[in-house]
């Protein structure tokens, strides 16, 4: 299509072109025409001029003034035969001198009309009949206009050696007017046809203008005004990777600007968002709104992998230093941003894509307000650990241990943590090796669904409380979820001894379908836990929305308790928060005696850890 356009705007320049030259070529050929007239006549005058100039010869000799003066009937026949000559379009022939004051009269006039007398005084170009009567040369006095062709041709009369009378013959032609109209309707068709040409240019014009305009908003997207997913849909397509290294940019905690602030002030925040990293790209980069407050962003030949960086740094610390006010409140905003450094390393564009989001969400588990990026290298560890996984999934290498939760007045285990493992060549792999890896891939949703089988597996058998880490993005799997609900429809007894221990490692993006999934599995019996709490985004706000159970404290801070103040105080505002609430208490990594004192003294409910006992290979052991 665009080379269709090419030739079809080639071709209308080229009429256009064809058009307007041809209409002002009929102006070239009307002064050619008349100039080619001009000789033409010039010549048959020069011709007269000349036959003139013998006749008068024959009858004159010198002193021509005395000798016309004197003899009347010379001077009229000569003058009857000047007459004769003055014909269109030559109509006035005429012989003036010039006397002793440089005025010049008439010796003998052919003109038919306001003929002049012998020795009357005639007003004329007076430099140029001095300059024929000086140089004895002819002269040209040309009165030309785009009606007539008018000249006056002077010719000096040589007696003897000196010019004593100028013969003059005017001579006037309309030929250049009867060309003109000849010409006029042929100059008309042309203006006509060159004008057509200058509207439908113009109407071509308009119109590409309209098509460019509703093109561009097809593909901008209106609020932040950059482009949108159609636009990429044609961009990815023609697009070569090695010209390019991608960004994934969102903007941290935006929902809470929303819930905070209103829609305003977060439609607010998008514009300024995409200004923002506008002013840190060069022309040639393309910023893309991927999501809600998603923008990917494709930078165009990076000069190395420390440039792309640099550039991805400076968005950060941008939004990070600046200051949006909106309605006259500031607003904080920070984002994460997740980095392809080789597109062309991966099949396709969407997969090159996909791993910018993927860090991008590692960016965020990390904390946000951070780049996150893999290395070639680690990319291909971290495919190669996925196929591990998988591998050990499909030949049933993966099983769990289960770590004894005390009670910490009687100091008996009463429930069991599920810690999964995997036997691979003979090694027994832990989930700090591999879930990172596998994080947002098909085989972590398969793998949690097998960790999920052996749970419920080991309940149906044992009959013992066990309590399972799932992540918030878990219970929004509607497969993960759908599965849960499936296993309890088949055997509903089995939701009595499960404890889902949320991971509080994500912010929740969409709280009321939390609420209502968490719910749903409270009504079937489940009981819920916040694990790592006073890590990670511990947030109090949390157990506003969410129908929570018990909390348990995270390791990080329990260890701590002997040494330090600050742990031991945010560990009794905790303890405070939960029994008020009436949420049970679990205290993980208790390590020593020392710690399981202060614990009980705290008035915790439950303890684990190396201090009580160490993760059993199965519960056969128990028995």
């Amino acid at each position: 299509m665009k080379s269709v356009g090419k030739v079809a705007l080639i071709f209308v320049a080229f009429i256009f072109s064809l058009v307007g030259y041809l209409y002002i070529k009929t102006y070239d050929t009307q002064e050619h025409l008349s100039d080619n007239l001009n000789k033409l006549f010039l010549s048959h005058v020069k011709a007269i001029a000349r036959n003139i100039d013998t006749y008068l010869h024959r009858y004159l000799s010198y002193d021509i003034y005395k000798t016309l003066k004197a003899d009347e009937k010379l001077r009229l026949k000569l003058q009857n035969a000047l007459e004769i000559a003055a014909a269109d379009p030559h109509r006035y022939i005429y012989v003036l001198y010039r006397d002793p004051h440089g005025r010049y009269r008439y010796l003998l006039d052919g003109s038919h009309e306001d003929k002049g007398f012998f020795d009357q005084k005639l007003d004329v170009d007076i430099p140029m009949w001095d300059r024929a009567y000086k140089s004895g040369e002819d002269q040209i006095i040309s009165h030309k206009d785009s009606q007539f062709l008018a000249i006056t041709y002077l010719h000096p009369l040589h007696f003897g050696n000196r010019v004593e009378a100028i013969l003059a013959i005017d001579f006037t032609s309309a030929l250049p007017r009867t060309i003109g109209e000849v010409l006029s309707p042929l100059r008309d068709i042309f203006l006509y046809i060159f004008i057509a040409f200058v509207l439908l240019v113009l109407v071509l014009l308009y119109q590409l203008y309209l098509y460019l305009v509703t093109k561009k908003r097809a593909i901008t997207d209106p609020l932040t005004n950059v482009y949108n997913r159609t636009f990429m849909k044609g961009f990815v397509d023609n697009l070569d990777p090695h010209n390019y290294a991608i960004l994934m940019i969102d903007i941290d905690h935006f929902k809470k600007i929303n819930d905070n602030y209103g829609h305003k002030a977060g439609d607010f925040i998008l514009k300024q968002a995409a200004n923002t990293i506008k002013a840190s790209l060069r022309d040639d980069d393309v910023i893309i709104r991927y999501g809600g407050e998603e923008f990917l962003v494709f930078l165009k030949h990076p000069a190395s992998d420390a440039d792309v960086l640099k550039i991805a740094e400076r968005i950060r610390t941008t939004f990070e230093q600046a200051k949006f006010i909106f309605d006259g409140h500031p607003i904080k905003v920070t984002v994460s941003i997740g980095v392809t450094l080789h597109p062309q390393r991966y099949r396709t564009i969407k997969e090159a894509i996909k791993n910018a989001d993927e860090q991008l969400y590692s960016a965020k588990r990390g904390g946000r307000n951070r780049i996150s990026y893999k290395e070639e290298a680690l990319k291909k560890e971290g495919d190669e650990m996925i196929s591990m996984v998988k591998e050990a999934i499909e030949n049933d290498r993966l099983f769990c241990h289960y770590q004894p939760i005390y009670n910490i007045a009687t100091k008996k285990p009463v429930k069991y943590e599920a810690l999964v493992r995997l036997e691979v060549n003979g090694k027994i792999i832990f989930p700090g090796e591999f879930l990172e890896q596998i994080a947002f891939t098909t085989v972590y949703t398969q793998l949690t669904k097998k960790v999920l089988e052996v749970v419920f597996s080991a309940i149906d058998k044992y009959r013992k409380p066990i309590s399972v880490n799932l992540n918030f993005s878990d219970i929004s799997d509607n497969v993960i979820y759908q599965n849960i609900l499936e296993t309890l429809q088949k055997n509903s007894e089995l939701a009595h001894y499960l404890t889902i221990e949320l991971l509080e490692n994500e912010i929740i993006e969409d709280p009321d379908a939390m609420r209502e999934r968490l719910h749903r599995f409270k009504e079937l019996g489940i009981a819920i836990a916040i694990d790592d709490f006073g890590s990670g985004y511990s947030n109090f706000e949390i157990f506003r929305h969410l129908p929570i159970d018990i909390l348990k404290v995270d390791g990080s801070l329990i260890r701590e308790l002997p040494e330090s103040k600050i742990s031991l105080s945010m560990t009794k505002a905790i303890m405070l928060f939960a029994k008020e609430n009436g949420i049970a208490t679990v205290a993980e990594f208790v390590e020593n005696r020392e710690i399981f004192e202060i614990l009980r003294d705290l008035g915790f409910d439950y303890a684990q850890g190396f201090y009580l006992s160490r993760p059993l290979a199965s519960l056969d052991d128990l028995h």
